[in-house]
């Protein structure tokens, strides 16, 4: 069996930035070395890197990739050609804050460092890249500290698209809890929603839960009211990728429905996440911008066609979830419980 834990999503390695090519698991597993910006623009676009902790790290990597061959410019060029960059790259997925996040970060940081040559500004783009996918590895980590608990002996989980550590630098958001678990020797069963149309679930999540040695079961997303009915589930736990300052997560397409499902049969929601998935200057989950993505992905199927001709197609991305259907936001930070619009300010509001 495959070791999971050498197969990572992001790579950075003697100043070369490497990505999984999520797009072809599980049938085949390639790591591409990213050459240009505009491929590390294209690998967040066409979801070879994705999740939005991942997507944040890849951003940063990706200003280094665009910077590189421009360590002979002085600072004030230097800096207009990373914050033009810096724009390029953020276009690439709109909906996950993490991306503009990292971003940000990483150019206020070069901007600030008072480093006056492009050599000087380069160096310190690199270390606040490597800064960031370090402290994705920890806040992952700790995500797993704060809802580890909350998995019992027995228990049967449901996730929806992939929260893992394909999503991420390493544990994962929502599985990151599991594998906590897992370590401790606690018993639990997963059922891995497909997550149409992408299949991430059953491609990404049931995957690499399966090389971890979790004991996991796939089902199509219009099965999840069944294994709640029939008493499986005792508890969903998700990603976002995005947390209004409301509580209202944005999340994956599909994961409205099983959290209006779950609260039908009373079974509590958890939304898992870094602190940098927290937007706590987008009020309410009206605000968020929803990516739509081609409809291709909707009528075909393994490049075969499953729709007729001519029809029209709507393809949202992500949904949003009310807060008042999540029971709690595990964070980084500790396990966040309503009223969020208080508790989120309190801790994120610095």
């Amino acid at each position: 069996m495959l070791d999971h834990k050498q197969v990572k999503s992001i790579t950075w390695k003697d100043g070369k930035l490497y990505l999984l090519d999520q797009t072809l698991l599980p049938i085949a597993v390639k790591v591409e070395e990213q050459m240009s910006v505009e491929q590390v623009w294209d690998s967040i676009k066409q979801l070879k890197v994705r999740g939005a902790p991942a997507i944040g790290v890849a951003g940063a990597y990706g200003l280094v990739v665009a910077m590189q061959d421009k360590s002979h410019l002085n600072r004030e060029a230097f800096l207009a050609e990373l914050q033009e960059k810096a724009a390029y790259l953020d276009s690439s997925r709109p909906t996950a804050v993490n991306l503009s996040w990292a971003l940000k970060r990483t150019v206020k940081s070069v901007e600030t460092s008072g480093g006056q040559s492009g050599a000087e500004l380069l160096e310190c783009l690199t270390k606040t890249a490597e800064e960031i996918h370090a402290e994705d590895i920890e806040l992952c980590r700790k995500i797993g500290e704060h809802g580890v608990e909350l998995i019992k002996d027995g228990m049967g989980l449901l996730t929806h698209c992939n929260a893992g550590r394909l999503a991420t630098s390493e544990y994962g958001t929502a599985t990151a809890p599991m594998y906590l678990a897992q370590e401790r020797g606690v018993s639990f069963r997963v059922y891995s929603d497909e997550s149409r149309p992408l299949l991430q679930g059953s491609r990404l999540t049931a995957w690499e839960l399966l090389h971890a040695g979790v004991d996991v079961t796939t089902i199509t997303d219009n099965m999840a009211a069944f294994v709640m009915q029939q008493g499986l589930i005792d508890m969903v736990i998700v990603g976002t990728d995005r947390v209004a300052a409301n509580g209202d997560v944005a999340n994956k397409i599909g994961t409205l429905g099983v959290a209006v499902l779950a609260a039908y049969f009373k079974i509590p929601v958890y939304v898992a996440c870094p602190a940098s998935t927290v937007d706590l200057s987008t009020p309410t989950g009206k605000e968020i911008f929803i990516e739509e993505r081609g409809e291709d992905e909707v009528t075909h199927f393994g490049q075969r066609r499953t729709a007729p001709e001519g029809i029209k197609v709507r393809n949202p991305a992500f949904d949003v979830t009310p807060h008042e259907l999540v029971a709690g936001i595990i964070t980084d930070r500790g396990l966040i419980r309503a009223p969020y619009q208080e508790n989120l300010h309190k801790i994120f509001g610095e």
